[in-house]
């Protein structure tokens, strides 16, 4: 008998069998829960004190590289979860959603945090603000890592993608976790639990595990604390309510099950590939996972006069789907959860024939296939369709968590609109249509009550990634029934996990605290040029000033000629007296090349390549016979760890590039980015 243990407080915890956990496919009895009653005021603490201090011994860039760590052991060590998740039901397909989509999160949070966050564990979030005439008062914003614990409750439905999601921008930005994962599919979350622990890349404390309850947790937390929930709307509700989180403003986090729709546009025939194509999407959100995801499509907005053809579109896919043991060859869809949520999906469908008739699957589903399976939470596809679109309730307020979707006719696209608008906010609506005029006239109205919003047609279905796939990059809730909350989104997601604070004072004060270089602040100059340097040894706010320029008539022509622009404003002389600048001026890309032959060290050095440019401004003209210099200082530095294709570690450097003219004017103002090179053996 395998007893699931809790991870808290740096130990596994729990010996005594509580509640049975069943096999979704045969329900044989996979795991029990524990009876043990868990210390969460211990486990709470030991987030604060252990978990925040060993993850702040490592940055944003080496906790970037831990996620990656992670990931490459998990990708090891994918079958042992693949084996186990057959249990919740799923089919190799839905595998790939699940436990392949949560690696693919952590490879990809991994990937964003090494390009886009500094070394150190503080965030610069520019601008920054000069606050007086000359300078000597600024301001700017900066995140930092919360002191705090992120309590992440998850639904049954993606119990290693549900955790991992949440995780990795929690783990970047310094925040310590305590995951309670549904208990009808706890042994698989464990499982993947106990991996990340085996990985070795896991900082003692950052990461907890709750089998069972959440007793009196939620009274544990302080200020300092977040919540995030995924689940059902009503839930969602309970917890954000609670005594705590309200007295103490916690930040609370939902996504929660929408009603979503699928939109097939009245220019889009039964003849177009855009009506199969939608057919396709419907069916896979219905099927998929069995049905059972927070973006799956709910209500199918179809033309009146198209709906009878889309009915039939859908039924012939729909009886082409297998149900059964996901181990068994042919099956394309396994069970609900477990036996709980099975009669939960048939109680809500049974509730959606009061508003609607069932077109398919009506009849009881067919023995699925595999041996034991009558004893499984086996539900078949429903296809219901809506008696009256507008009546309150149905389809646009009770959600069947499983292969179960409503079909509903329209007359024009406002109606449509307002059908989509019934279901009370939303995680994502795929609109299909081959006419751009209609995608924007429809989308940004529907992007009020919507966190995501794909536009299929023929070209885009070549790439898709489909109506129920959350992308990394991209943000993941939605207003309303939704839960109001946003997951995911990038970089957006760690910044969710870190407090964001206004500071003011003088620019070399402003500098030391951000670890950046702001204008105004005092600069080192040496006798060493700054390209000279490794970049081990380049200093924050490192500078040179270089010798003058003087910009000439030959300049700017010969610029012209060699570029090719030959803009009115470079060479004619009377259009350009007659302009706004009152003469002729050089090509803007002039003065960065010119800046360029100004501060560039040309000798082989530490400094292998630009990387990249950043925040170009022209400002003030430049003509000939004004004279220019350039200001060039070492901005911030990144360790992404990388190394060049000769196997020589180095780090990105930005540059503040600051030309002026003779009048101390600012004329062009830029950063650059360069890979430089660090020391030999230096990694």
């Amino acid at each position: 008998m395998t007893v699931l243990q809790s991870y808290l407080a740096g130990q596994w915890f729990g010996s005594q069998a509580a509640k049975p956990l069943a096999s979704a496919i045969n329900g044989e009895i996979v795991a029990h829960t524990h009876d043990d009653a868990p210390d969460f005021a211990a486990a709470v603490d030991y987030a604060r004190t252990t978990g925040t201090r060993e993850l702040l011994k490592l940055d944003f860039q080496e906790r970037a590289a831990r996620l990656k760590a992670m990931a490459l052991y998990l990708q090891e060590h994918k079958k042992e979860l693949y084996t186990l998740s057959r249990h919740t039901g799923a089919t190799k397909g839905d595998n790939a959603f699940d436990i392949d989509g949560g690696f693919g999160t952590l490879f990809a949070y991994a990937s964003m945090g090494r390009k886009e966050l500094p070394s150190g564990n503080v965030l610069h979030e520019g601008p920054v603000i000069p606050l007086g005439k000359e300078n000597h008062f600024a301001a700017t914003h900066i995140l930092v890592p919360r002191r705090g614990v992120a309590v992440h409750i998850n639904a049954f439905n993606f119990p290693v993608w549900g955790m991992l999601e949440k995780f990795a921008g929690n783990f970047l930005a310094g925040m310590p976790c305590i995951v309670k994962p549904a208990t009808a599919t706890s042994y698989l979350t464990a499982a993947c639990v106990r991996l990340m622990q085996d990985s070795g890349a896991l900082p003692e404390g950052a990461l907890q595990l709750i089998i069972g309850g959440t007793g009196d947790l939620l009274d544990q937390l302080d200020e300092q604390d977040m919540v995030t929930f995924t689940g059902s709307a009503s839930t969602a509700r309970k917890l954000r309510a609670h005594p705590n989180i309200i007295n103490r403003s916690i930040p609370f986090n939902a996504e929660a099950d929408s009603l979503n729709s699928a939109i097939l546009a009245p220019d889009v025939t039964p003849d177009d590939e855009e009506f199969d194509l939608l057919a396709k999407e419907v069916v896979r959100e219905m099927t998929v996972k069995a049905g059972q995801k927070c973006t799956a499509i709910r209500r199918i907005l179809v033309p009146q006069q198209h709906l009878d053809a889309f009915g039939e579109r859908l039924i012939q896919r729909l009886e082409k789907i297998t149900l059964g043991d996901p181990d068994e060859e042919g099956v394309r869809m396994g069970a609900l959860a477990s036996l709980d949520q099975k009669e939960d999906v048939a109680a809500a469908v049974n509730d959606l024939l009061n508003t609607s008739e069932c077109i398919f699957g009506g009849n009881g589903d067919p023995q699925p296939i595999g041996q034991g399976t009558d004893k499984g939470a086996f539900f078949g596809p429903r296809l219901l369709r809506s008696t009256d679109p507008h009546a309150n309730g149905g389809a646009h307020d009770i959600e069947a968590f499983g292969p179960v979707s409503t079909l509903m006719g329209y007359g024009d696209l406002d109606e449509a609109i307002a059908l989509a608008d019934k279901g009370k906010g939303s995680l994502v609506t795929t609109f299909a249509t081959k006419d751009p005029k209609n995608a924007a006239r429809v989308i940004p109205v529907l992007a009020a009550r919507h966190g995501r919003l794909q536009v299929l047609n023929a070209e885009s279905a070549k790439e898709s990634t489909g109506h129920g796939a959350p992308l990394p990059m991209l943000k993941h809730g939605g207003p309303g029934r939704a839960g109001g909350g946003e997951e995911l989104g990038g970089i957006r997601a760690v910044r969710h996990y870190l407090q964001r604070t206004a500071i003011q004072g003088s620019p070399t004060m402003l500098a030391a605290v951000t670890g950046e270089y702001v204008r105004g602040a005092e600069v080192l100059e040496t006798e060493v040029h700054p390209f000279r340097r490794h970049f081990d040894d380049l200093a924050i706010g490192e500078s040179l000033l270089t010798h003058r320029r003087t910009v000439t008539e030959a300049d700017i022509v010969n610029f012209g000629c060699l570029s090719g622009d030959h803009f009115y404003m470079h060479f004619d002389e009377i259009a350009a007296k007659d302009s706004q600048f009152g003469k002729r001026i050089a090509h803007g890309y002039f003065l960065l090349s010119a800046a360029a032959g100004l501060f560039v060290s040309p000798a082989p050095g530490p400094v292998l390549a630009n990387y990249g440019l950043d925040t170009l401004r022209f400002i003030t003209p430049v003509g000939a016979g004004d004279t220019i210099r350039a200001r060039l200082t070492c901005k911030r530095k990144i360790d992404q760890g990388k190394a060049a294709p000769d196997g020589t570690p180095q780090g990105v450097v930005v540059w503040d590039v600051q030309v002026k003219n003779q009048d101390d004017e600012l004329v062009a103002s830029y950063d650059i980015l360069t890979l430089v090179a660090k020391k030999k053996g230096d990694a």
